[in-house]
């Protein structure tokens, strides 16, 4: 998942709860399939969003306490942050228009 933020336990506070741009997160783990074919629709928001948007993966296997705390009970799962809070959330593959349509109202500086 080249380009993409790691996100873990261990940085979860700083990287995503005190992140100044909203950040999309995949919550994937390796055994997923689905979570293969949202590799690329991400790292194209990624690439096209820099700077607006900051994006990073999250191995749901690797971190229970955060998948329990926002109840991530299937993958895969993007949650968008903004300000520190979940504010949308995407379960399953999504169509990579319908994904960005939900991002940017929450962007700044159109």
């Amino acid at each position: 998942m080249s380009g993409l933020l790691e996100l873990t336990e261990a940085n979860w506070d700083e990287m995503v709860l005190g992140a100044s741009t909203p950040i999309l997160i995949d919550c994937w783990a390796p055994w997923c399939i689905p979570c293969r074919r949202v590799t690329p629709i991400v790292e194209d928001l990624a690439a096209s969003l820099a700077g607006r948007l900051t994006v990073g993966t999250l191995n749901a296997d690797e971190a229970p306490r955060i998948t329990a705390r926002y109840e991530v009970l299937s993958l895969p799962t993007l949650l968008l942050f903004a300000g520190g809070e979940p504010v949308a959330r995407v379960v399953g593959v999504p169509k990579p228009d319908t994904l960005r349509a939900l991002i940017e109202p929450h962007l700044d500086g159109d």
